[in-house]
C-alpha cells in the first residue's frame, strides 16, 4: 500500500473519531428546538414593600364598619366627593370635640363650643345650663379621659350631600354638683363616673365649611 493511500485512511479514521466524540458531548438536534436557556440573573430588582391594589378594599372604612354594610357605602360616597376625607382622622377630631363640648356643658361655658353644635342642640344644652344657674347649682368637673370611641353608623344623602356619622363614646370624668349653700347634691369629689353617649355629627360634603357639627345626642 503506497504512502498517499495510507495517509488518507489515517486521516479518515481521525475524522470519524472526532465526529463521534463531538456527538457524545453535544448531543444531536432533531426538528424544532426552543430558544437556548440562559442562566437566571442573580441581580433581582428590589421588591416593593407595599403595593396598592387598584379597586381593593379601603381599610380606612372597613377598619371601622363592616365592608358590605350601608354605613360603608355611605362613607365611600363621602370619600368619592371629598377624596381627602379620612374616617380615622374624623374619629380623632370627634374624640377631641366630645371632650371639649362635654366639659363646656359641665362648666356652663357653651359659647366656646357654639360653632361645633347645631342650633337645636346648643339651645337644648343651654336650657339645662340656665336651669342649673336658676336653682343655684354649680358643678366642678374634671375630665379623666375617653375609654372607648367608635363609629356606630353613617348615612349619606346623595341629593343634598348631607352626611351624618354616629359616634359612640365612653368617657370617665369626675363631676360634683353643689347647691347654693355649697352642699353636695350629686357626685363625690375624687370619684369618677362613666359617661356613655352616642352623638351624631353632620356636614355637607364638598362645602367650604370644614366643620362637622353635633346635631343629636343620645345613649
Amino acid at each position: 500500500m503506497n504512502s498517499p493511500i495510507l495517509q488518507l485512511l489515517v486521516l479518515a479514521g481521525i475524522a470519524i473519531f472526532l465526529i463521534l466524540r463531538l456527538k457524545s458531548v453535544l448531543g444531536t438536534r432533531d426538528g424544532f428546538e426552543g430558544q437556548p436557556r440562559t442562566k437566571p440573573s442573580t441581580d433581582r430588582a428590589p421588591r416593593r414593600e407595599f403595593e396598592v391594589i387598584e379597586g381593593g378594599p379601603d381599610h380606612d372604612i372597613i377598619d371601622h364598619v363592616p365592608e358590605d354594610s350601608d354605613a360603608a357605602a355611605a362613607l365611600a360616597e363621602m370619600k368619592r366627593i371629598e377624596p381627602d376625607f379620612s374616617v380615622s382622622e374624623f374619629l380623632q377630631g370627634a374624640r377631641q370635640a366630645y371632650e371639649m363640648i362635654l366639659m363646656a356643658f359641665e362648666k356652663g361655658k357653651l359659647d366656646e363650643v357654639m360653632p361645633f353644635m347645631d342650633r337645636d342642640v346648643y339651645e337644648a344644652f343651654a336650657q339645662v345650663v340656665d336651669e342649673r344657674e336658676k336653682n343655684g347649682l354649680t358643678i366642678e368637673a374634671e375630665f379623666i379621659g375617653v375609654r372607648d370611641l367608635a363609629l356606630a353608623d353613617a348615612r349619606f344623602d346623595p341629593e343634598t350631600r348631607r352626611s351624618e356619622i354616629d359616634v359612640r363614646a365612653v368617657a370617665e370624668l369626675v363631676s360634683v354638683v353643689y347647691d347654693s349653700d355649697g352642699e353636695i347634691v350629686e357626685g363625690e369629689p375624687g370619684k369618677s363616673k362613666r359617661q356613655k353617649d352616642v352623638w351624631t355629627y353632620e356636614r355637607i360634603m364638598g362645602s367650604d365649611d370644614p366643620n362637622w357639627r353635633l346635631v343629636a345626642t343620645g345613649e
